[in-house]
């Protein structure tokens, strides 16, 4: 199947009020031009490097998104360019967020992780933190930052009960929070299912999918 027929078989699937980020980490310009003239814009890369060189090359119109765990020292790089960041963990990253941004002159959107998984070893915050970084004098003092909403990554389970019940807690999470109406939120956004669970996570809530191997082949 080809990278264009792919795409339109997701594309049809979803619902509207769905965007989906083509998740292009590891893949090389050409198959990323082939998904771009099938009219798709919005790519999703895990390391900053391999982005900065792809947004370099590829034309202007495209939505960068950050979806991989990111480190404070990198943030520079991606700052001039990238339309989202998903993987926002902690008040420092926020922080350096912020700070680049305001060098560039901009207003970055990211996404909170929340750590929804059984595993230890996925990222994200939990709820007390998430509570208490949101009141945070620093966090209210962040002019160059939107939260557009949270993230979170399922356990690697085939245990469909049991990642429901986690996408259904990050939504309950997310509808908290939009009740709350927070500074520096524009809460219209939950990022959650990749290529093996992204319909259960539309039925569960999720107005943003990341989908990889499905459109672009195995790795």
């Amino acid at each position: 199947m080809s990278i264009k027929v792919n795409l339109s078989t997701i594309k049809a699937s979803l619902p509207e009020h769905v965007t989906l980020v083509a998740v292009s980490k590891t893949k090389p310009v050409a198959d990323l031009m082939e998904a771009y003239e099938a009219g798709q814009r919005i790519f999703g890369e895990n390391k900053i490097q391999e982005m900065t060189d792809k947004w370099e090359e590829m034309p202007k119109d495209i939505q960068w998104h950050m979806i991989g765990h990111v480190q404070t020292n990198k943030v520079k790089f991606m700052a001039p360019f990238v339309s989202l960041i998903h993987g926002v963990d902690s008040l420092k990253l926020l922080q350096e967020i912020n700070k680049q941004a305001l060098k560039n002159n901009r207003v970055i959107d990211c996404l909170l992780q929340m750590h929804i998984a059984e595993e230890e070893t996925k990222f994200g915050l939990d709820e007390k933190e998430l509570t208490s970084l949101l009141a945070s004098e620093d966090f209210h003092n962040m002019k160059n930052i939107q939260i557009l909403g949270l993230m979170g990554m399922a356990t690697f389970t085939e245990n469909q009960n049991q990642i429901k019940k986690e996408f259904t807690h990050l939504k309950s999470i997310f509808d908290s929070l939009q009740a709350t109406k927070p500074v520096n939120c524009k809460l219209n956004t939950v990022s959650m299912g990749m290529s093996g669970d992204y319909q259960l996570a539309i039925e569960c809530g999720s107005t943003m999918v990341r989908i990889g191997s499905s459109i672009f082949g195995g790795r």
